[in-house]
């Protein structure tokens, strides 16, 4: 398995007057943007092919993985070595950046589809870019190993506290609980359900490796909650057919498509920053005072 769709075309509403002129994928988080984070989990992952769903406007993401010739001229003149290694190490040179438009925003799985003439007849993974992943998180690795043992497609979810299950999509694992890193097989996805009528605690979060069939099956998906195109919708139908099953996160995943989410991530990645992460505790204590 080789390729990973990025959908990063949405609009970053929740994060104006930021985004009115830079991609919330581009917002940095420390000192590294979003997206590089979720490329270079799918790269540890063992992905080469990585598929970005854009819009017209995200010309600024597609950049960030090219090499910028004259800035990279400039550092050598002032003999900024270690600059250019860190410029030269944010993509590796085996790593293909594919971008696909995505001319409308019809939904998540409207923009699977945009990407299927690039995926073709090969099983893949979907990355969204709002959800970060604790660094050195190896659960994307497990779920495509998951998925080539037991040919069933993953989907990633992870326990929250039962109060707030009306706030997810949560995952029904015919009543079983799971433990990290572990998969099985699923019943079906609740959307937003009432803590008291709720399958589980396990929410879905962000992470999919899938059978290529859901193409298919997505191609006749009537446009269903927002009057968009649902991924979600295609895997009940694919449960149907062959069987999907939830693979528990075993790390700690960060949402930073929310504000407040986003905020507690800065803090806690600088916390564990291998050159700021001291100095920045030590200030953090002082602020804390």
């Amino acid at each position: 398995m080789k390729k990973v769709v990025i959908p990063v075309a949405g609009l970053g509403t929740r994060f104006l007057p930021a985004t009115k002129a830079i991609p919330k994928e581009m917002i940095t988080l420390v000192d590294q943007p979003l997206i590089q984070y979720v490329v270079q989990e799918a790269v540890n992952a063992g992905f080469t092919d990585i598929i970005l769903v854009t819009h017209s406007s995200k010309q600024a993401i597609e950049n960030h993985f090219d090499h910028h010739f004259e800035l990279e001229t400039t550092l050598a003149l002032k003999k900024k070595t270690a600059l250019i290694e860190k410029l030269r190490d944010i993509i590796p040179d085996n790593i293909n950046i594919i971008s696909v438009r995505q001319p409308e925003p019809l939904g998540l799985g409207h923009a699977v589809l945009c990407a299927a003439p690039v995926i073709g007849g090969e099983d893949f993974s979907v990355i969204l870019p709002d959800v970060i992943l604790n660094t050195g998180s190896n659960d994307l690795k497990q779920m495509v190993s998951a998925f080539i043992n037991t040919k069933q497609s993953q989907i990633m979810v992870e326990k929250v506290p039962m109060e707030e299950v009306d706030k997810y999509g949560i995952a029904d694992c015919h009543g079983k609980t799971l433990n990290p890193a572990e998969s099985l097989p699923m019943k079906g996805i609740v959307e937003k359900p009432a803590p008291e009528m709720a399958p589980s605690n396990l929410s879905v979060t962000g992470r999919y490796v899938l059978d290529n069939r859901i193409l298919t099956l997505l191609k006749t998906t009537p446009k269903g909650a927002g009057n968009e195109i649902q991924l979600t919708d295609a895997i009940a139908e694919l449960i149907k057919e062959k069987g999907v099953q939830a693979y528990c996160l075993e790390g700690k995943s960060y949402d930073c498509g929310d504000k407040l989410g986003y905020l507690k991530a800065t803090v806690e990645f600088a916390v564990n920053h291998p050159e700021l992460g001291a100095e920045f505790s030590s200030w953090l204590q002082e602020f804390k005072q």
